[in-house]
């Protein structure tokens, strides 16, 4: 009887030793998982232009992941998507590849801060730079920016090192939803906000052609070329030149490009193509 209870026992505490060390041993992976979500998302949560390099070049990461978040009514249109496909791809050295996720969400209530912006992509945002891959964030928002005033709005916002709102809401309402306008000024305005995550024009006061002859000191940050993708008025527009800024963008035979002297040449500097 006392070698069956002290069998009994000895198992016993077998199985709790197991229990303790399964408990352990889940706990230390959970850890592990919650300390590699947060590192992964220190990696995107940087100052906007300091991942150019990593966006451009494959010395550090060889595939890029491009997550566009919309609602329903508010998502860009197909035409724009393969044009925004066919930019990157002709930008980006990624010998692995370029993935792009569209992921839907219901409405948000704007207008929006950037502070607000913010707290939508951490709510929203399922990808996020792991080992080789950097990741991307595009927010095509169903809201006005606050800062719209009675005689300007803001069209988009590069506001992290992989993070960009696109105001598809405004993009609609100022083009009344033409398709053709519409998708003309939604590729103008996503890839110029792009420009920015690729460190144009000097946003990390790093520019190869110093002293004005690439950064248009008036208007800091965009192209002096007025007919490059990242002059300024690629950003936000005066509401009464609506129409002449609109008859621009039909004015030309595609949609604004980077300029090859000053802006494709800081790109290839920087590991583009």
């Amino acid at each position: 009887m006392l070698k069956h209870k002290i069998i009994t026992m000895t198992r016993f505490y077998k199985k709790l030793t197991f229990i303790i060390l399964l408990v352990f041993v889940v706990l230390s992976c959970k850890n592990d998982d919650d300390q590699e979500i947060q590192e992964s998302m220190a990696e995107n949560r940087k100052a906007l232009g300091s991942s150019a390099e990593d966006l451009l070049s494959a010395d550090t990461y060889k595939s890029m992941t491009i997550e566009l978040v919309f609602s329903p009514a508010y998502k860009p249109t197909t035409q724009t998507l393969d044009l925004f496909r066919d930019f990157i791809n002709a930008r980006v050295n990624k010998p692995d590849g370029i993935t792009f996720i569209e992921t839907n969400i219901s409405d948000q209530n704007g207008p929006f801060s950037i502070s607000q912006i913010r707290t939508i992509e951490n709510e929203q945002r399922t990808r996020y730079t792991v080992g080789d891959d950097i990741a991307v964030y595009v927010y095509f928002a169903s809201g006005n920016a606050n800062s719209d005033t009675s005689t300007s709005v803001t069209i988009g916002t590069a506001y992290q090192n992989t993070s960009i709102v696109i105001y598809e809401k405004t993009l609609q309402e100022v083009t009344n939803n033409v398709q053709d306008v519409l998708t003309r000024l939604e590729a103008t305005t996503l890839h110029h906000e792009f420009g920015h995550l690729f460190g144009l024009v000097n946003i990390q006061d790093d520019d190869i052609h110093p002293g004005g002859k690439h950064e248009d000191l008036d208007h800091q940050k965009h192209c002096i070329i007025d007919d490059c993708l990242m002059y300024f008025e690629s950003q936000t527009l005066k509401r009464d030149q609506l129409s002449k800024n609109i008859e621009r963008l039909k004015g030309f035979q595609n949609i604004p490009s980077f300029d090859p002297g000053f802006c494709i040449h800081d790109l290839q500097v920087k590991g583009g193509i």
